[in-house]
């Protein structure tokens, strides 16, 4: 296990998470986009706002920073301040990784809250990859049911495409 390994695993969580905004979302008429889905998180729009909240908050927790108020719901278009709150979350995560070194996954930095004290970097890193995969298929899953072809987000394809 090592950090750049994490850093490969981030690369394809930010080319994903791309990947889903700027080929479905960005044309996604603004009323399907906040369409309840009837599961999960509800509409594209809840379970984005999901996902990067998520980010933020555990690499927040990794580095002892408070969070940010989440965005809330919204009665207009909000798609360019989503976009931006999540280019921003995008940087600090990429700065974070930036400067990880291999001893450092084993770490334990988080204070609070208390259930998430013993856990180590190397655990969290994981587990963030793990849920934004997670929400994405959610997302691609509702966006199928709105009558949107849309493609397959594994790993293996990812590495086909970057590693020629």
């Amino acid at each position: 296990m090592n950090a750049n390994a994490f850093r490969q695993f981030y690369e394809y969580h930010f080319s994903e998470n791309r990947k889903i905004w700027d080929s479905y979302v960005t044309s996604l008429p603004y009323g399907k986009f906040i369409q309840d889905a009837g599961y999960s998180h509800g509409s594209v729009r809840e379970q984005i706002l999901h996902l990067m909240g998520v980010d933020e908050v555990w690499f927040n927790e990794l580095q002892g920073i408070e969070s940010s108020e989440l965005l809330t719901s919204s009665n207009v278009d909000d798609r360019d301040i989503i976009r931006s709150h999540w280019d921003s979350i995008e940087k600090r995560m990429r700065n974070f990784l930036a400067e990880l070194k291999d001893d450092d996954l084993f770490d334990r930095p988080i204070i609070e809250p208390e259930e998430d004290k013993e856990l180590m970097v190397w655990q969290v890193l994981l587990h963030v990859v793990n849920h934004g995969t997670d929400h994405r298929a959610q997302i691609l899953r509702g966006l199928n049911d709105l009558g949107i072809k849309t493609t397959s987000q594994d790993f293996i394809f990812y590495l086909y495409e970057h590693l020629k």
